[in-house]
């Protein structure tokens, strides 16, 4: 990944978008890692690949729930408790 500081980016700004076309591009304030700057291809797919990866987890903890006996019925009692 690249790397420029925040000046750069703010003096070069039309290379830092041609560069974030290419490659996800990190920007450098006072030395240290601020912020990240991507294509929205690159953004779009990985935000539909941590979704996947949410559901995923969603359904095997609702799988592995109810392989320990949890029903929908022991589900509402649970998050009606207020003690």
């Amino acid at each position: 990944m690249k790397t420029i500081t925040a000046i750069e980016a703010k003096n070069k700004f039309g290379q830092l978008i041609e560069a974030a076309q290419r490659q996800p591009v990190t920007v450098t304030r006072k030395g240290r890692a601020s912020v990240v700057v991507m294509s929205i291809e690159d953004y779009e797919r990985r935000k539909k690949r941590a979704w996947k990866n949410l559901i995923k987890t969603m359904d095997e903890t609702g799988d592995y729930a109810a392989s320990q006996g949890l029903t929908q019925k022991r589900l509402e009692k649970l998050l009606a408790d207020e003690s």
